[in-house]
């Protein structure tokens, strides 16, 4: 493999790792979130009507943007009734033909996410609820997340070439 397609499989897993842990932190925020409105409705008497939307706000942030990490650990569920006494050569080839239609799903999902980032922007899409959050940035989150998986998924396929080739990517 070339010096360039290197250069991206590193930068694309550093950066996701980056991602993915700075994502792992995010349950911690949505904990503290949510003692805060159990203590707010238990010792001053006052619910706080924003919590379980912003508590869902960051589990589809940590989903999405720990996705990624998740693929690139192969975290994922797997169905490995076959797979996994394939050799590592094998395998590759498997992960080379079905990472196609990941590519191909992710691709769709970018696409409807930009269309709804761009019209939640163009025409101040608020959520439906007491608290009126702005829906923009959890879905420029969401889309960034999705984009992040692609790379990802790109970073796999390259790696899964080398192996298919007998020159693996370590």
């Amino acid at each position: 493999m070339g010096k360039a397609l290197r250069l991206f499989v590193r930068t694309v897993d550093s950066f996701n790792l980056w991602v993915g842990r700075f994502a792992m932190n995010l349950l911690y925020v949505m904990g503290a979130i949510m003692v805060y409105a159990i203590c707010s409705r238990l010792f001053l008497g006052q619910p706080v009507n924003w919590v379980m939307e912003m508590s869902q706000f960051l589990l589809a942030a940590y989903y999405l943007l720990g996705g990624a990490y998740s693929f690139q650990l192969d975290a994922h569920v797997r169905m490995d009734l076959f797979y996994g006494r394939l050799s590592p050569r094998r395998r590759a080839m498997t992960d080379v033909f079905t990472i196609l239609f990941v590519l191909f799903y992710l691709g769709v999902l970018i696409y409807g996410g930009l269309s709804s980032t761009e019209y939640a922007w163009s025409f101040n899409q608020k959520n439906y609820t007491s608290w009126a959050p702005p829906m923009w940035p959890i879905k420029a989150i969401m889309t960034f997340g999705i984009f992040l998986m692609l790379l990802q998924a790109i970073s796999a396929l390259i790696k899964d070439v080398a192996i298919v080739r007998g020159k693996p990517i370590a």
